[in-house]
């Protein structure tokens, strides 16, 4: 019998939807499941990006620009520079998602083997990119304690070897929520500058800040302008997941030489979901004020009922939406399964994302979640209440 690769056996399973069969169960059996697991925001699209696609008049759907549609790049660098970010048309290539623009920038900067530092947890994927790539994740470890600031640059500096290749941020988080000060962002620059690495940023979440906080960008760092890679997205910024579309960001001309050649590899970026992702440069900021405004209050909510539970410790996220719980459980992963299978409040529980799959450090995090604060408020009272409720009887057993 033919065998399948290395490579897919060692690709990991996505730690926020290998329970989708067990959610399916649950449903089956007539229970309501608050998904708390995947950050799947129920904001609406932008009328103005539906309407595009609505309103589309094509004889002919054609293929784009490998690069994607000009008129997308030059709004899109408008929409930067009107954000404060110094990002040129030439600098962007559109993507099929963000993930695609990180598997770009993975192959267009690392070999089969080189390393890339990542602080963890980190959003889990990274881990089956870098597989695919063949690259190895040095994890630097993180904690709950310190609300997952970024490690001291000690930590990083120690792993550095002659392998070493990017270091990749994800800014705000995902799964932690934390938000990098410009004082932390500016520490890594120093870094990358002097070790000559590649400074990856993923700022999908970029509008997402509360208290205050400002987003600090990669590419509002000077002098590390051939370092600096940034990874972007429609998905959470315009509620638009479904249009997979993103887009790789430098202004180091040979790294987007580099990924215009994977680009040309996959031919183009899906043409509807272009004509919505450029059309929803003109959602108006009142969009984004009632968003975050939204969510922050959501935030306020679910941290404000976890703390309410006798043994659970959560980090009070900075940005995203996302938090990490640490409950007073031996194991998430089974904890999750059960509540899933074996329990139920009132026809009622609860999925949420064992934090382990966001590390890649071996028996870290096993007694963390994930929850995504993408559910209404009343929701949200009634999903802690249920794992309030679910952790008693678990320990119980």
């Amino acid at each position: 019998m033919p065998k399948i690769s290395n490579k897919g056996k060692q690709m990991p399973e996505s730690p926020i939807r290998k329970l989708v069969p067990y959610s399916e169960i649950a449903k089956k059996k007539g229970h309501k499941v608050y998904h708390l697991n995947i950050g799947q925001p129920d904001i609406k699209t932008p009328e103005v990006a539906m309407n595009a696609i609505k309103n589309v008049d094509i004889k002919v759907l054609e293929y784009s620009h490998s690069a994607g549609f000009e008129s997308y790049r030059n709004k899109l660098s408008a929409y930067y520079k009107n954000h404060g970010l110094p990002i040129d048309t030439a600098d962007i290539i559109i993507t099929t998602g963000g993930s695609e623009a990180l598997l770009f920038a993975m192959g267009s900067t690392m070999d089969t083997d080189d390393e890339i530092i990542i602080p963890e947890p980190f959003y889990a994927n990274y881990n089956g990119f870098s597989t695919a790539s063949g690259v190895k994740v040095v994890p630097v470890i993180s904690t709950i304690d310190t609300g997952f600031a970024l490690p001291p640059i000690a930590d990083f500096e120690k792993l550095i070897t002659s392998k070493t290749k990017a270091i990749l941020i994800c800014n705000p988080g995902n799964p932690t929520g934390y938000l990098y000060s410009k004082e932390e962002m500016m520490q890594l620059a120093e870094l990358v500058k002097k070790h000559d690495l590649f400074l990856i940023a993923d700022e999908v979440y970029r509008e997402f800040t509360y208290d205050g906080d400002v987003h600090y960008s990669v590419m509002n760092i000077p002098g590390i302008e051939e370092n600096a890679i940034m990874i972007d997205s429609v998905s959470k910024r315009y509620s638009m997941c479904g249009a997979r579309i993103g887009c790789i960001v430098s202004k180091n001309k040979e790294v987007m030489a580099t990924a215009m050649k994977f680009a040309q590899a996959r031919l183009s970026p899906p043409t509807f979901a272009q004509i919505a992702s450029e059309a929803a440069l003109e959602t108006p900021q009142s969009y984004f004020d009632e968003v975050i405004t939204e969510y922050k209050d959501r935030r306020d909510t679910l941290i404000a009922e976890l703390n309410e539970i006798e043994g659970v410790k959560v980090a009070n996220p900075k940005g995203a939406f996302y938090c990490i719980a640490q409950l007073p459980i031996d194991n998430a992963d089974a904890f999750a399964q059960w509540l899933l299978e074996s329990y139920d409040l009132n026809g009622e529980t609860v999925m949420v994302a064992p934090a382990a799959g966001f590390y890649s450090t071996p028996g870290v995090g096993l007694n963390e979640v994930r929850i995504a604060y993408v559910l209404k408020k009343e929701d949200l009272i009634r999903s802690v209440e249920i794992l309030k409720e679910a952790i008693a009887v678990y320990n119980a057993k």
